[in-house]
């Protein structure tokens, strides 16, 4: 372990789970060792493609109550570019003017879907001396292990977005995924399609089951569509790695088989632009309610077109920034303040956590992630949508 890690280390031990400090023990009932993270690519020592850098300048007076930093190499690797466009642009924007607001030189890059670059482009970034490492897991066994290994070299991890069963990351930043899916359960039940019927047949297709956030996800509408007077489920399937392909198949062979239904619970946008082309082909779209998450370009569409009900909206500065924050206060030593802790339901201990609360998007609302800038006006408002745009509200 490198010296100034241990003495930074050992300055805010006994308070949020960290690296060294002497003891090597990982795991248990307390918030006092870290949960995980994992991410990665193929990047090679001095840069990877896709990734980008954002170096801190010298103030520590940035707008939104910034922290100094003081130049600190920070790492955040994000999980792939297909099962949201929010890895794409909004998170990697977010986190690079945070970085420079905090004054923090980072790194980004994206695994791309492989855990095998994520351990490539965290174990570079390790060799490259950052004191921190942000990242959003494709499994919780591989980004476990590149967890172990930073601490055991005195880096930080974070959680980004995911929580890593069995990992050893000091904090754990994303929104309430458990209310996520509540929120997505409780909107389902209110889209014109099913509102007011005393029966509604309805089928799930749920995200990657090896994504924590995905059993979070249908914990939370689970719980809130099992409880619905008349509602009865008629299939229930989870979808590998967040394909939409596989998504688009599934959701075909449920629709044959129960072509009477008149719900989808879908998990993100992405999934549901399948689910509503399959519907399509039937007939059936805009008959059928469709659910969603992430506020895309083409789930903000498909809400003005009427084929999808809504989408839930996590803004993603209010991950990135509080999550930069806290890698800023732990390359410098300080304690990052958190909201609650989380429980690893593998090891049983309570992780250090800052949830964000999420948003419900539909049709009465659907021009917020645009104005707010998160969902691109130039892509989202182009041909027959500039009209529709406009009409809802769109600046």
């Amino acid at each position: 372990m490198r010296k100034g890690a241990l003495s930074t280390a050992c300055a805010v031990a006994g308070i949020i789970a960290l690296a060294g400090c002497g003891s090597s023990s990982s795991g248990g009932g307390s918030g006092s060792s870290g949960g995980s993270s994992g991410g990665g690519s193929s990047a090679a020592a001095g840069g990877s493609t896709g990734g980008s850098t954002a170096t801190g300048g010298g103030s520590t007076a940035a707008s939104g109550g910034s922290i100094d930093g003081k130049g600190a190499k920070v790492g955040f690797i994000l999980p792939d570019r297909q099962s949201s466009n929010r890895w794409i642009s909004s998170d990697p924007q977010a986190l690079k003017a945070r970085c420079k607001a905090d004054n923090l030189n980072c790194d980004i890059q994206n695994a791309n879907n492989s855990a095998q670059q994520m351990t490539t482009i965290a174990t570079t970034m390790m060799n490259n001396g950052v004191k921190v490492l942000g990242l959003v897991n494709l499994d919780s066994a591989s980004a476990a292990q590149i967890e172990k290994t930073a601490k055991s070299k005195g880096i930080y991890t974070i959680d980004y977005d995911r929580l890593t069963l069995g990992g050893s990351a000091s904090l754990y930043v994303s929104f309430d995924n458990t209310k996520v899916g509540e929120l997505q359960g409780k909107t389902l039940t209110q889209c014109s399609q099913v509102k007011g019927k005393s029966a509604v047949k309805y089928v799930d297709l749920n995200g990657a089951p090896t994504d924590n956030n995905a059993t979070l996800f249908k914990q939370g509408y689970d719980s809130v569509l099992k409880k619905q007077k008349g509602w009865t489920k008629l299939a229930d399937q989870s979808v590998p790695d967040w394909d939409n392909q596989k998504a688009g198949i599934i959701f075909t062979s449920m629709l044959q088989k129960n072509p009477d239904m008149n719900a989808v619970m879908v998990a993100n946008d992405g999934m549901a632009g399948s689910v509503v082309t399959a519907l399509k082909k039937q007939g059936l779209a805009g008959k059928v309610a469709v659910s969603g998450q992430d506020a895309t370009v083409e789930g903000l569409q498909r809400i003005m077109d009427g084929t999808q009900c809504f989408t839930i909206y996590k803004p993603s500065k209010l991950e990135a920034f509080p999550a930069v924050d806290a890698a800023a206060q732990l390359a410098t030593g300080q304690v990052p303040k958190t909201t609650q802790k989380i429980k690893d339901t593998q090891t049983g201990r309570m992780v250090p956590s800052i949830l964000a609360t999420p948003i419900a998007i539909t049709k009465a609302n659907v021009a917020r992630p645009i104005n707010d800038g998160y969902t691109p006006k130039s892509t989202t408002c182009t041909g027959a949508y500039a009209a529709k745009c406009t009409a809802a509200g769109v600046k």
